[in-house]
């Protein structure tokens, strides 16, 4: 029974360390990539008194005006899985997953919808980045028709890579439809998650502004011009998880100018957006529990799993190795002896009372029973009755 049994600890003692040491190498690597079947997401920021840009079409005018109010802006993001196992090419398929997002900016009083975007792109899984995918697209009108290849994303976009480093990033920006160095700028405690901070500076870009937009904005601010253009800077705070690369919280203040060949410039937009209270507290919940299961697979599991296989290996070596017959030894020491020169114990000791029953051999005696022999005298006679 013994040694039954220590072979079987034996043998799961084997089993939990090769299991501690394949879950680092083999099974951590498969939950610090992006699932195939993620949750979408909702992102809401805010900008409290913004400036901007306001276009209304109506019984065959155009009204351009520049109000200020609150906007919120949200950004969604929806995977698509059963795209991701059929469209991407041969050279993606396994390291990138296809999303689909969606962004609406509305006015906070009255929900009138401010401006409006649409794309579909692949990241990487594991480092978060654009992948070259030709069917990638971009659409900023709104309209139903949407060209494909139109855009060409590159770098972080909406996640950062797993396990960030603290260095710059490239960081892609959608008004511009390039990279801009997103720069390393420090730690910050959030909610009780520490995070990464990275600082984007666009200062004084100009955009690149179809001619019949530009024609409309000076006709409306700058009539007496006869060119002009669209200057965008703006400050982007993102405030990342290292371990997982998520969003925690961002920050944009944006800051859009038309400037005309002659006159004074006109803000089109200046506003300061950040993620609302409940946006940053969803995402540090998300990131709280895919840190808890990353550390379980990646530290805690195979410290755990190791300990438990070497206490379950010794204790099987012990088992299998232990010297037979503590037990039985003991046994056998408490045993009655088997001497043949031992007094039995259901005799009585010599002296005792068989030994006063028998007369003294030299005493004459007759037995009044008739079945009794006579018995010798000591002088040799034999008397009968």
């Amino acid at each position: 029974m013994k040694l039954r049994l220590g072979a079987a600890l034996f043998g799961l003692g084997v089993l939990l360390l090769v299991f501690a040491a394949g879950l680092p190498f083999y099974v951590a690597p498969a939950v610090t990539k992006l699932p195939y079947d993620l949750e979408p997401t909702t992102s809401v920021a805010e900008a409290k008194g913004a400036k901007f840009l306001k276009i209304t079409a109506g019984d065959g005018s155009v009204s351009i005006d520049v109000p200020q109010a609150d906007l919120v802006s949200s950004i969604e993001v929806i995977p698509q899985p059963e795209d991701t196992k059929d469209r991407l090419p041969k050279e993606l398929k396994g390291d990138a997953v296809i999303w689909n997002v969606f962004q609406t900016v509305k006015r906070g009083d009255n929900q009138d919808v401010i401006s409006q975007y649409s794309t579909e792109l692949a990241l990487y899984r594991i480092s978060g980045a654009a992948a070259p995918w030709d069917e990638q697209w971009l659409n900023e009108s709104g309209a139903q028709q949407t060209p494909v290849g139109n855009v060409r994303y590159s770098g972080q976009i909406y996640k950062f890579p797993f396990g960030t480093g603290k260095r710059d990033y490239q960081v892609f920006d959608r008004d511009l439809k390039k990279t801009v160095p997103a720069r390393f700028t420090g730690t910050e405690k959030i909610k009780g998650v520490e995070t990464y901070r990275f600082e984007q500076r666009i200062e004084n870009e100009p955009l690149n502004t179809p001619e019949d937009s530009i024609k409309t904005l000076l006709g409306r601010f700058a009539p007496g011009a006869t060119s002009g253009q669209i200057v965008y800077s703006n400050t982007r705070t993102l405030w990342v998880d290292p371990v997982t690369g998520a969003y925690i919280k961002v920050r944009e203040q944006q800051y859009k100018e038309l400037r005309p060949d002659t006159g004074a410039p006109t803000v089109l937009l200046d506003a300061d957006f950040n993620y609302n209270d409940d946006t940053i507290s969803r995402s540090v919940e998300t990131v709280k529990d895919n840190r808890f299961k990353i550390g379980l697979i990646s530290v805690w599991g195979p410290i755990i799993a190791g300990v438990l296989g070497l206490i379950a290996l010794i204790a099987g070596v012990w088992l299998v190795t232990r010297p037979k017959g503590d037990g039985s030894a003991r046994h056998r020491a408490d045993a009655p002896t088997s001497d043949p020169t031992s007094t039995r114990v259901d005799q009585e000791p010599v002296g005792g009372p068989l030994d006063d029953e028998i007369p003294p051999a030299s005493t004459n005696w007759r037995s009044d029973d008739p079945s009794v022999p006579a018995q010798r005298s000591g002088a040799g006679e034999v008397e009968r009755r």
